[in-house]
Formats: C-alpha cells, structure tokens, sequence
C-alpha cells in the first residue's frame, strides 16, 4: 500500500456522518490519490460541465412540469456517483444510518435507485453507478450495453469496495474514472475469443486434412473447450490439462488419445485420478463416451496455444462461437453448430424471462423495505427519560415490559421480511425455461446465468437481515 493511499484511508476512516460537508473534499483528494483528474467547475452550461460536482439531472413530469436534481459527482461517458455518510458504533451523529444496520442496508440501495433515477434522465446512459458510504465504502453497478439494465459490478459478491481495500481495488475505480468500457467482461470476453478461435481453427482445419468427419471433430474439440475452460475457472486442478499437453503428450505425441480419453473418463466419473489428484464430477454426458482425435506433435502445439490462453475470461456463452470457427464453414449446418452472440440472446431473454421476474423482484423487496423499516422505528425507547424518572421504580418495569414487546415485535416484522424473501427464492428456484431448440445451449446458458445473478442478489438481501446462505456450487 502506497503512503498516500494508506494516509487517504487512515484521515477519512475517522470521518461521520457529515455527508453534505464532506463529498466534495472527499471526492477530491480521492482523485489526487487514485491519479485521475478532479472535477472541473461548473460553468451552469450543461454541454460544457461534462465532469462536475453537483450536475443538474432533468426530470420531466406532467403537464410539462420540469424538476431539477441534483448529482453528487458526474462524469459524462464514465459514471454517476451517488454520497452518503453513515456512522459507526459509537459516533455521536447517525447520518445516514449505522453502517451493517438493515436500515443502512436500505438507505444504500435507495442511493442507488436515486443515481438510476439520475441516469434515466439521460439519454445515453453512463456505464458505472457508484453509491458512496464516505470514508467506508463504494459499491459498484455497471451496464456496458448501453441500456439502463445496472448490475452489481463485478457480481453482487464483489460488488462492495471498502476504503480500507482500497490499495487493492484502485486499479478498477481509476478505471472507472477514465476508461470504464475497458471493464466489460464481453470486451475482455471477444478479445480471448479471437485467439482462441484462430488457434482451434488451425486444428480443425488439419484434423479435416488428416481425413476426420467433421462431427467427430466438432465433438473432440468441444470436450477439449470445455476441459480448458474448467482448469482455468478451478474446476480441475491448476493446470492439468496444459501441463500434460507439454510434459508428456507432446515429447510423445502417441500418448495423447490414450491419456486424455483417461483424464475425460475421471471427470466423468469424478474421484481421484494419479496424475491429476481429486477430480469434480462432471455429469452433463459430455464425457461419457470420451473417444479422443490422435494428434501429432504440430497437433499439439496447436492445442497448447489454444490451452495457455486465459479461458476464465471467455463466458461460456461463446463456446458456441468457437466451435463455428474452428469448424469448415460448409459443414456448419450440416452440424448444427450455429451460435448466436449474447447480446441477442439477451435481447430475446431480458423482456421475455428476465424483466418479469424483475418487476416481481421489485415489488418484494419494497415490501421487504416496509417491513424493516418499520421494524427499526419501533427499536427505539417506548418512554422518554423525564417519564421514567417521574414513574420512579415502578416505571422501570413498565419501561422493560415495553421494551420487550417492542423487541418481539421487530423480531416478528424481520421474520416477515425474511420469509418474503425464502419464498421468491422458491420461486425463482422452481421456475422452468424451455428451449425447444436448444442447439449449442446458449438461450438456456444465459438465462441461468440472469437467474443466478438475480438469486445472488436475494441471498445478499438475506444475508443483510442475518439468514446467511450459500449460492450453489459445483458438487
């Protein structure tokens, strides 16, 4: 941690509960640490302030009434940023709630719908929403596509940056700052493909030479995808696949069919393999008839160009692309082996699937909202201390008696919330999506993928009321 980050962290951790005194100072010396540029004055001309404190943010209204609000922080083409300031156990003000509360929880997921608000107003939409806990948090949401669909950015887990991390994360808010699109995934995504995708079609291309049918080469190649894939996401041990292409298989390139169709029957089957150690079971059919294509060494060297790129980076939506581009363009119908890009697939799935569920989602957590609210209005004291030191003694028992039911009541109302939230888990956990053709999976992949996002940010709901679950991993 650099000195001027660690001094940053140390003067503004000490700070409570003084929103409106302290955003700007804060921002400022935020950008002096981070190395961006602070923001500019304002000029009162909106085409000029593209980077400033305080940015009118227009709202029309019926009967063409117009509203102003204000933005804390805007950054045309970057981001909006939303500041709050709560405090700590112990500080002398609350501001905007006590940090961990269910009720600071809330106050910061309505700065988020506030920024929206602000974003809607635009009619381009900037990538990054950032809500500020001042001298305690950032949480991130981003939507690359331009549209107003934000998502906790990188996922709802990771989402949260604390100013005590900040050494550690600076590298993404500087890039937030000044070259947000550089964060999307599906740039990162598209750049890995290409590579990928030239190396797998220079093997597939020799494979058809050395005489292979195409589909037995499109069924070899996507087992080999999908083996590359799960050794970099940590779903095999690191690196067994590379390794063994350049430590056995390729000084003796006989040996490829027979240890890799071994490796493919323990993933099928899961258990321990000697090479390899522990291995998950996979169970989608992919390798339950693992036959492998021979390659000679050139063969190899083309696998391992393809194995030593970064395939944590490529979503699996894209698989599909892959295997289209490796394969000979005139036999792609033949094999089915047509894909279409994500951000299609969203076109179709986001109205159809996703914005429903969302509208549902909604309506829960206001419910859900109501309800802790509510709970935390009745934490306080049921009498006054001038009432209790005129009821004397007496009034002490009334005060405790009060108190208590006071206490059961708010466990009652938190019960209610949680409850709300199990049953949308159920929901969404039971909702079935048919795709009657499927072809290489991509619609059904990336609908799952919404779900799951959608249920890590119910789970995160019931973490923040104290009900901890765990999202499902891979058994």
């Amino acid at each position: 941690m650099t000195t001027a980050i660690a001094d940053f962290i140390a003067k503004w951790s000490a700070s409570s509960a003084a929103e409106r005194a302290n955003k700007d100072h804060f921002v400022v010396e935020l950008c002096d640490v981070l190395g961006v540029a602070r923001p500019n004055p304002t000029t009162g001309d909106r085409a000029m302030d593209t980077y400033v404190f305080e940015r009118d943010a227009l709202f029309s209204h019926e009967g063409d009434v117009v509203t102003v609000g204000k933005i804390d922080v805007y950054k045309d083409g970057c981001f909006i940023l939303e500041a709050k300031q709560g405090s700590s156990q112990g500080s002398a003000k609350q501001g905007t709630a006590k940090r961990g509360s269910a009720a600071w929880n809330i106050a910061m997921r309505d700065a988020y719908g506030q920024a929206l608000g602000y974003a809607r107003s635009f009619p381009k939409p900037v990538p990054f929403l950032i809500v500020c806990d001042i001298g305690y948090c950032f949480d991130l949401y981003a939507a690359f596509d331009g549209s107003w669909s934000y998502r906790p950015f990188p996922n709802p887990q990771a989402s949260r940056v604390f100013l005590a991390d900040l050494a550690t994360h600076a590298d993404r808010l500087r890039a937030v700052f000044e070259s947000p699109f550089s964060l999307d995934p599906a740039k990162h995504a598209a750049d890995v493909t290409r590579t990928v995708a030239s190396h797998l079609a220079d093997l597939a291309r020799k494979l058809e030479r050395d005489g292979h049918a195409p589909d037995l080469v499109a069924t070899f190649l996507m087992r080999c995808i999908f083996t590359m894939f799960a050794e970099d996401v940590g779903l095999l041990p690191e690196a067994v696949f590379t390794k063994a292409i350049a430590e056995f298989w390729l000084p003796n390139p006989a040996s490829f069919a027979g240890g890799v169709e071994s490796l493919w029957r323990a993933m099928n089957e899961g258990g321990h393999m000697f090479t390899a150690g522990k291995l998950l079971r996979f169970n989608g059919g992919l390798f339950a008839a693992p036959s492998a294509l021979p390659l000679d060494r050139r063969g190899l060297e083309l696998l391992l160009e393809a194995a030593a790129c970064n395939w944590s980076n490529v979503e699996p939506a894209i698989f599909g692309t892959l295997l289209e581009r490796a394969l000979n363009p005139q036999e792609r119908h033949l094999l089915g082996a047509h894909f279409t890009p994500r951000a299609y697939v969203e076109r179709l799935v986001r109205p159809t699937i996703e914005e429903p569920l969302r509208q549902d989602w909604e309506i829960v957590r206001g419910q859900v909202r109501q309800l802790v609210l509510s709970a935390d209005d009745g934490d306080e004291e049921a009498m006054t201390e001038a009432e209790y030191l005129a009821l004397g003694r007496a009034g002490e028992k009334t005060k405790r008696r009060s108190k208590g039911g006071q206490e059961g009541a708010r466990t009652k109302k938190l019960n209610e919330a949680r409850a709300l939230l199990h049953e949308f888990h159920r929901k969404l956990t039971t909702t079935r999506v048919l795709d009657p053709a499927c072809g290489t999976g991509n619609f059904l992949y990336v609908t799952l993928d919404l779900f799951k996002r959608l249920e890590a940010e119910i789970l995160a709901a019931l973490d923040e009321l104290g009900d901890h679950q765990e999202l499902l991993r891979a058994d």
